[in-house]
């Protein structure tokens, strides 16, 4: 009889995934930014961001080297930023520890920043075909239907159950492929919503198939009744030239280290903001209270109330290093979705109003 990881691979040679970008002209390295850029985002939004983000840093030295702000501009739109930044403070760790080489050894790879245990071990079967065992949201879907785990997947005792299994069927042999046909199982067949159980390498021997129960694995998460939200007011100060006033946020919070428009809580007054921006001075030809723009995020959803304020020219203001005047909605830094669509907002108004 064959087994799991058999039926498998055999699945995987005839339908699996064989020419994603990180799959080309592999390195641990282009498979550690593939892994860390496929948590929480789908392959078909990764596999571009990919392409351009190893033109930009080909090597772990280039990566290291970079500017943050450039590694977030690569970043842009991806989300989960501190992604970015782990990935970023990672690769200096890498040249200042390692020479520059990724770690070969699963728990070496696991005390940089942003690798898991589950993320090791994919870097470690994919770049080097190392047996190591990994357990990624796919692979807990599969799992928790081939043998009717239950249980919240991220409660210490489902976990336990389902690393133990995941460890008992990593063969010894083809292990890269095994762990890519694992998860493209989950990506492509065993989906969260209408998985393809008559196209499963391994329907034969799933619980939840024999139960007709899929839908009950994995247990959902306890979600809270009322979904938080919260409101925000944008001051963008424009200028004649659609010059757009941007800071550098916080690292820690939403859209940590990128650039945007000052945020204030909602009903500070404009006063506030040209104080805090060295603005006091400057010709104020129009504010503009625009239409609230609704954005949502995994844990909560957001209003934001943009005030547009343009100045008829850039006044004169010390340079700071977190914070300046921007002309182009792409400029090498970070911005969040939100905050290059407030920019482009901004400078609208420099088009549709004549300045004296």
């Amino acid at each position: 009889m064959t087994t799991f990881a058999e039926r498998l691979l055999f699945w995987w040679d005839e339908n699996g995934r064989k020419d994603l970008p990180w799959q080309r002209d592999r390195t641990p390295y282009r498979v550690w930014v593939s892994e860390i850029m496929l948590q929480q985002t789908q392959v078909t939004t990764v596999i571009g961001y990919f392409e351009r983000f190893i033109e930009a840093f080909p090597t772990v030295a280039h990566l290291a080297n970079a500017p943050i702000d450039r590694v977030l501009h690569a970043w842009s739109g991806l989300g989960y930023y501190s992604r970015a930044r782990n990935l970023h403070r990672a690769a200096v760790d890498i040249m200042a520890e390692h020479a520059g080489e990724l770690p070969t050894d699963p728990r070496e790879l696991e005390k940089l920043a942003g690798i898991g245990r589950s993320t090791a071990a994919a870097i470690v079967a994919q770049a080097h075909g190392k047996r190591a065992t990994i357990l990624d949201g796919n692979v807990k879907r599969v799992l928790s239907r081939q043998f009717r785990i239950d249980g919240d997947p991220t409660r210490a005792a489902t976990q336990a159950a389902l690393w133990s299994h995941a460890e008992a069927l990593t063969p010894w042999r083809r292990v890269a492929d095994y762990t890519q046909a694992i998860m493209d199982l989950g990506a492509t067949v065993c989906t969260r919503t209408n998985p393809l159980c008559e196209d499963c390498a391994v329907e034969r021997s799933c619980g939840a198939r024999e139960h007709g129960d899929w839908a009950s694995f994995p247990a959902r998460k306890t979600k809270p009744t009322t979904r938080r939200h919260e409101t925000r007011r944008f001051y963008v100060a424009v200028t004649r030239d659609g010059s757009v006033w941007l800071e550098r946020r916080p690292d820690e919070g939403i859209w940590g280290g990128l650039y945007s428009p000052p945020e204030y809580a909602p009903g500070t007054p404009i006063e506030r903001f040209l104080a805090d921006t060295h603005l006091e001075q400057a010709d104020v030809h129009a504010v503009h209270e625009c239409p609230p723009i609704e954005h949502g995020f995994t844990h909560f959803d957001l209003t934001v109330h943009p005030i547009v304020v343009v100045i008829s020219q850039r006044p004169d203001v010390v340079a700071e290093r977190s914070a300046g005047w921007f002309d182009d909605p792409d400029a090498p830094v970070g911005l969040s979705t939100i905050a290059a669509r407030l920019m482009r907002l901004a400078r609208s108004f420099t088009e549709a109003f004549e300045l004296t």
